[in-house]
């Protein structure tokens, strides 16, 4: 059974490793930074003339995370096809590298809790990016049901983690079933589709097969600073399964069910990479 109260053991940073941290941490903010500034200028004149629909934007996203992976030293392939299709994508949740790692592959635009958009620096990113903010208050659930129909109509492939809360990378938790009703809209049910996606992370040599985890209490300025701090890193494989049709099921709960079948049958946990 797994207590999320229970963190890993980790080694204390040595001299060497914050000099690790200081290299590391000064290209990748100069790279996040420097991309967000460039994606805000080209977004004012995107907007006026494309509206939802941002042909330039989103690779600026996908170019700043591929060579966020170089930066880290962290190894990054796939596995499988990103699908074509309108519609969304769902994904287990194992650390704040997801966000790198998904967009580093294909254009997608991520579900957030609203809380989310106040929070320094990533706040700021995720609203630039397009994130869909999700407010928990049953009164709002009309208003975002619209803002989930305009966007998937407009072609924007959003990403959710159904879990609801991300883990320790060596498991997949049940898959909550609420926003998943969005899809059942009859303007969206016969249109879209959803592809289960599974990201796998291996440690690097020697280290716990939880190192690259982040959940719970865990705080976020400690655990970045033990990922660059490494002196050899792991590698995160992402899978992308089958996409499937939303109107081949019967509800909600029949078609959260498969996906998340698909994405945990797609979990290697194959301790450290070495």
């Amino acid at each position: 059974m797994w207590n999320p109260q229970v963190e890993p053991p980790h080694r204390p940073i040595t001299v060497i490793g914050w000099g690790r941290v200081a290299l590391r941490g000064g290209v990748l903010a100069t790279l996040t930074f420097g991309g967000l500034a460039v994606l805000l200028v080209v977004r004012l004149f995107e907007r006026p003339v494309y509206g939802l629909h941002r042909p330039v934007t989103p690779y600026i996203t996908l170019a700043v995370c591929r060579c966020a992976f170089v930066v880290l030293g962290i190894g990054f392939s796939t596995r499988g096809t990103p699908m074509a299709h309108r519609g969304g994508v769902v994904a287990n949740h194992s650390s704040w590298l997801d966000i790198f790692a998904l967009n580093a592959r294909k254009r997608v635009y991520f579900v957030s809790k609203s809380e989310v958009r106040r929070w320094p620096a990533i706040g700021w990113l995720a609203r630039a990016t397009g994130t869909v903010f999700i407010d928990r208050n049953p009164r709002d659930a009309k208003k975002q049901q619209l803002i989930f129909e305009s966007r998937l109509l407009a072609g924007h492939k959003l990403l959710f983690f159904p879990e609801g809360t991300s883990t320790d990378g060596l498991r997949v938790l049940p898959f909550k079933t609420p926003l998943f009703q969005a899809f059942f809209d009859k303007d969206l049910r016969h249109e879209m589709h959803i592809q289960p996606v599974t990201l796998n992370y291996l440690a690097p040599s020697g280290e716990d097969a939880r190192f690259y985890g982040w959940w719970g209490d865990m705080d976020f300025a400690p655990h970045l600073l033990l990922i660059m701090a490494a002196p050899r890193q792991g590698r995160v494989e992402i899978v992308y399964h089958p996409p499937v049709k939303v109107d081949a099921f019967k509800d909600r709960k029949s078609l959260a069910a498969h996906l998340e079948s698909q994405v945990r049958s797609g979990l290697e946990v194959r301790g450290s990479f070495s």
